[in-house]
Formats: C-alpha cells, sequence, structure tokens
C-alpha cells in the first residue's frame, strides 16, 4: 500500500477553510430542485474556469515529463456534453473564460492549481449518479463527470506522489501551496460571477 503523500496532506490541511466554498457548486447539483438548465450552467461555468487552466498546463515547462496530462485534460469532454445538451459549437466558442490563468512558471506552481481541479474529481461519481437518477428525460450527456470513473483515487494518488516529488526541491513546497491558495481563490471568484 502506497505511503499517504506528505504534499496532499498538507495542501488538504492548509487549504480545508477553502474546500466548502469550492464544493459548493458541485453539492448544489445535488440538491432538490436540479433541473437540465441548471446542469448546463455548471457544465458553462465549469468549462470556464478548467479549460485555461488545462491550456496552462500544456505551456508548462517540464510537467509532462512529471505527469501524463492527456488522460487529465477534460474541457473537451465538457464540450461534448454541452453539445449534447443543445449548444452549438458557436455558442461554446464565445463562452466566457477565466482570464486570470497565465502559463505557469513551473511544476510547482502548475501543480498547485492542479490539486484544486483534481480534488473535484472526488465528487464526480456522487454527482453523476445523483443525476443520472433526477434529471428528466434522462438527458445521458455525462462524459465530463465520468471521465474519472473507477480511476479517481488512482489519479489522486499519483499526483500525490508527484506533488511530494517536486516538493522536495527548495521552496517548491511553499510554492505549491501559494499557487492552490491563489487557484482556490480564482474559483471562488468566478463561481460567484455570472457566466450564463
Amino acid at each position: 500500500m502506497p505511503h499517504p503523500s506528505l504534499m496532499l496532506t498538507r495542501l488538504n490541511m492548509e487549504t480545508r477553510g477553502e474546500h466548502s466554498l469550492a464544493d459548493a457548486p458541485w453539492l448544489d447539483l445535488m440538491g432538490l430542485e436540479v433541473t437540465r438548465a441548471r446542469y448546463l450552467g455548471h457544465l458553462v461555468a465549469i468549462y470556464g474556469y478548467e479549460a485555461p487552466i488545462e491550456t496552462a498546463l500544456a505551456l508548462t515547462p517540464r510537467i509532462s515529463t512529471l505527469l501524463p496530462l492527456r488522460e487529465r485534460c477534460r474541457s473537451g469532454l465538457i464540450v461534448q456534453d454541452l453539445l449534447a445538451l443543445g449548444m452549438s459549437p458557436s455558442s461554446i466558442a464565445r463562452l466566457p473564460q477565466c482570464t486570470v490563468t497565465v502559463p505557469f512558471r513551473d511544476p510547482a506552481e502548475a501543480l498547485g492549481w492542479m490539486y484544486v481541479v483534481e480534488r473535484a474529481t472526488l465528487l464526480h461519481d456522487a454527482v453523476r449518479r445523483y443525476l443520472e437518477g433526477r434529471l428528466p428525460g434522462g438527458i445521458g450527456t455525462y462524459e465530463y463527470l465520468s471521465a474519472y470513473q473507477g480511476v479517481a483515487s488512482t489519479r489522486w494518488l499519483e499526483l500525490g506522489r508527484v506533488l511530494d516529488e517536486v516538493a522536495s526541491a527548495s521552496q517548491a513546497a511553499d510554492l505549491i501551496v501559494t499557487a492552490t491558495h491563489t487557484a482556490f481563490r480564482c474559483l471562488r471568484d468566478w463561481f460567484s460571477a455570472d457566466h450564463h
């Protein structure tokens, strides 16, 4: 059995005050009044937050040698879901995107942001199961929420291993923590704005 990641433990502890706000949009989808429109709006907001982060990750020096990014990129799956929900390609192309994200300077900064995005995947299976049973007409479009089905824990442990590896360099652990706080603030601000 793998050892618990020291950096995941540190990030979980040092950012625990951010977790409820980050989880709230997902948990709100599991409310009694879930609708197709609310699900669509949530996907729009998630796309606007995650797509620029994926772009910034792809441009980060040395990150792809530490962690395979292709299997972690999910914004294309959001686009598939939005198309299935009736959005046109031109409407999707005009969706607002978070402009706070810029190319990351190094893997430490990138991994701090990745922690925030990947942490949400731990809720995706529960959210998908809830929506499948409650959205009218069985819309059946959960490509994004299904991306980590059966592998979320494995990917989380893999992220922890890489976080520990990068954090062993001088001052890198503190850079990761700072980037994680920045990513949580950005997520909070993004979801408090109206993107519909």
